[in-house]
């Protein structure tokens, strides 16, 4: 348009060159006023053009930050909820978030008669949950900065505390962080194993090892790999201590679990070393973790990784588990692995299938006959048992946006051998369905 309109301007200017040749002294200067309006207009007309061009920009630009805001993304079930309410403040940040899981449950073998139990039922994928986290900058630190998280899980059913009278049963925990140091944090939280393998347990969480607290998906069947990254308190650390240092595409972390028994360092306490490979495509980790359970050392190790295949992430693990017991029953040892799939085309679904197998030896029963979890209190068993735990689980995720997505989920646990599962209830499988909805904020 500039080149149009400049083409005008200059055929206006030769044109009133041309008439004054034969043109009187005024005539050639209402020519000359004439070529300079056309000038004028022509400049003021490239001027509204640009103005129309950067309004066009900035439109599209809109446009696209709002269908980004919009568009659904591959899952990450286990990621800490949404985007949250932020409020920041030169170096200070503290967000409020949270996220809600609906679940409608039907399930076999729900007591020991074999009923089948349809439910509102515990979140099926994702804990009830809300939160508080934030940073500092510490000035003059050379870039510093202090960190928290205080986070709460309830029941939706009921409005209930997952953990009766613990108030921030997920996350309670403060610390430090920076580019030299890394990240330094202390109270309760997740294990570090649970963190480092968080990337091949179940294909619903991030495919890298990062910073920030993930882990699996949450108390189905299919959940049971998690209890081997277990700690004397279960899969979460109480008085904690983790750090975690990025090396390029590496990622070192190391937790420590103090036991707080006077004059007794040893029982009550867990030790952990992890290292991952962030590769991208391809991504690797695993651990060695030990804790001192009641005055029974358990140890587990584990590697795996992930893979990215086009729309398709592939996952594979390893762990190798073992236990003291009392004497009377001897040493527990197993070994587990879990495979799984997620497919994540362009658009608002996706698909997960996944196995695991839980190949158990010798291992500390209860009272009523059920193989204890990794990392349980075994101080009071008086038999074992031998036996394989097998499930199959699969899902598939309706992202409506970033906030709101539905879901059907399927799993079938069984058992074989002397192997026998508290959730099937002295029977030998069990089958569930859900349908749920999940809202992020």
């Amino acid at each position: 348009m500039k080149k149009q309109l400049m083409a005008i301007a200059i055929g206006a200017i030769v044109s009133g060159a041309a008439y004054a040749q034969s043109a009187s002294v005024q005539d050639l200067q209402q020519a000359l006023a004439q070529a300079q309006k056309a000038a004028t207009d022509a400049t003021l007309a490239a001027r509204q053009a640009q103005d129309a061009l950067a309004q066009i920009q900035q439109a599209n630009a809109a446009a696209q930050q709002r269908a980004s805001a919009d568009t659904p993304h591959a899952p990450d079930v286990s990621a800490p909820a949404g985007e949250g309410l932020q409020f920041k403040s030169g170096g200070d940040m503290v967000r409020l978030y949270g996220l809600i899981d609906l679940s409608m449950s039907h399930k076999d073998n729900a007591n020991k008669a074999g009923d089948s139990l349809n439910d509102m039922s515990v979140a099926w994928f994702s804990g009830n949950r809300w939160g508080i986290e934030g940073e500092h900058l510490l000035k003059d630190s050379g870039g510093l900065t202090a960190i928290f998280k205080l986070e709460s899980e309830y029941e939706l059913p009921t409005g209930d505390m997952d953990t009766p009278g613990v108030l921030f049963n997920r996350d309670a925990w403060l610390g430090l962080k920076s580019e030299s140091l890394g990240q330094l944090t202390f109270g309760r939280q997740n294990t570090l194993a649970r963190e480092f393998s968080k990337i091949y347990g179940d294909p619903y969480g991030s495919s890298k090892v990062t910073m920030d607290e993930g882990g699996y998906s949450n108390n189905n069947n299919f959940k049971q790999f998690i209890f081997y990254s277990g700690s004397a308190t279960g899969t979460r650390y109480d008085k904690g201590i983790v750090w975690k240092k990025e090396l390029g595409k590496f990622m070192l972390g190391l937790g420590y679990q103090l036991g707080g028994i006077p004059g007794d360092f040893a029982t009550g306490s867990t030790k952990s070393v992890a290292l991952a490979y962030n590769g991208g495509e391809l991504n690797l980790a695993g651990f060695y973790n030990t804790a001192n359970v009641n005055g029974f050392v358990n140890t587990s190790m584990s590697v795996g990784g992930n893979y990215q295949l086009g729309q398709v992430r592939l996952n594979t693990g390893y762990v190798h588990y073992t236990a003291d017991q009392p004497l009377a029953i001897g040493k527990r040892s197993e070994n587990a692995y879990t495979v799984s799939a997620r497919f994540a085309p362009a658009g608002r679904f996706d698909y997960e299938l996944g196995w695991q197998t839980m190949n158990a030896n010798n291992a500390a029963v209860n009272s009523s006959g059920y193989v204890l979890n990794a990392y349980a209190n075994a101080g009071a068993a008086t038999a074992t048992a031998t036996g394989k735990r097998q499930t199959w689980y699969g899902s598939m995720f309706y992202r409506y946006d970033k906030r709101t997505e539905f879901y059907l989920a399927l799993d079938h646990m069984s058992t074989n051998g002397g192997y026998l599962a508290s959730q099937a209830n002295g029977r030998t499988a069990q089958s569930e369905a859900a349908v749920g909805m999940r809202f992020k904020f």
